[in-house]
């Protein structure tokens, strides 16, 4: 009898990477769907809450370790948490209550184009060509993006769009420089715990004690896929391919989320893109494409995914 022969891990990988790519990608047209009756604090809050739980029991259902980091790691995981989930989070949630959430996923997966220059400033690391390109038409791209809006209002939106792919670039090349050892996941999960208690202060200060009212059931499912799959799911999956497939096709795969994203956005919320948007779009993604072909470093460990 003639078997059919099994996938191979790389095939594997792939569609492992084109689910993160769903997850995260579709994450934010939710947390637009969300932000409609909750407010930045609480969509985050819950939303990393959920991620936390879920990557928990995956490291229980695995058994993986899930040692408390120890001494100057401790730190480290203070810094990448305020970095890769605080100012992460709160800067897309706030930035999508101005914007549009296309507009939002475009700046924000510039991040490759400032981590690059960061790298270069931080730890001399040589800009390459490629670098040097991307960071001008990354440039090029934004202002395209945010000189129609500025004409006409004050983008305070793209500005904090900007923010949060600059606060995700800082947090990477942090991480590249603190080495924090330990499991992928498990480091994952302490820097998401360190986050949530900065936003829970945080939201204390500025908001209050939080509030659980009766939303519609379609918010309530748009916030549960944004936690579930785009801080639970989307990790795993995501640190699950980083083994299997090289650091450079894991990292060209990862371009297809913010394409994933703005076509659910326009499915899913009825956004349109504008002509400006669309060469904008085009601009950051072929600046972050030079970046990442000529990336040949391994990736931190890091939270930076992203929703």
């Amino acid at each position: 009898m003639v078997t059919k022969p099994g996938m191979d891990g790389t095939t594997k990988a792939k569609l492992m990477l084109l689910g993160s790519a769903f997850c995260w990608g579709l994450s934010w047209p939710m947390q637009k769907i969300a932000l409609e009756e909750f407010t930045p604090w609480s969509v985050r809050i819950i939303g990393f809450s959920v991620g936390a739980a879920c990557l928990f029991a995956i490291i229980i259902l695995q058994g993986r370790p899930f040692t408390a980091p120890r001494g100057r790691a401790w730190g480290h995981v203070f810094v990448s948490g305020l970095l890769n989930v605080a100012a992460f989070g709160l800067f897309s949630t706030f930035a999508q209550l101005d914007a549009s959430t296309s507009r939002v996923i475009i700046i924000n997966y510039s991040m490759p184009v400032w981590a690059s220059l960061m790298a270069w400033l931080i730890l001399r690391e040589r800009i390459s060509m490629n670098a040097a390109i991307g960071l001008a038409l990354c440039v090029l791209g934004l202002t395209i993006l945010v000189y129609p809006v500025a004409s006409v209002k004050t983008p305070i939106g793209l500005w904090l769009a900007l923010g949060c792919s600059l606060s995700w670039a800082a947090g990477t090349i942090y991480l590249k420089w603190a080495r924090i050892e330990g499991d992928l996941i498990s480091m994952t999960v302490w820097q998401i715990f360190a986050g949530l208690v900065m936003l829970s202060i945080g939201s204390l200060i500025f908001q209050g004690p939080p509030t659980f009212h009766s939303a519609e059931l379609e918010t309530w499912l748009a916030l549960g896929f944004a936690g579930f799959f785009g801080n639970g799911i989307g990790y795993f999956l995501w640190f699950s391919i980083l083994g299997k497939l090289p650091t450079t096709t894991a990292s060209l795969g990862a371009l297809a989320n913010p394409v994933i994203g703005v076509l659910g956005s326009m499915a899913l919320i009825g956004e349109t893109l504008t002509l400006s948007d669309m060469i904008g779009f085009a601009l950051i993604g072929t600046a972050a494409l030079c970046v990442l072909l000529q990336r040949r470093t391994p990736p931190a460990v890091s939270v930076s995914a992203k929703t």
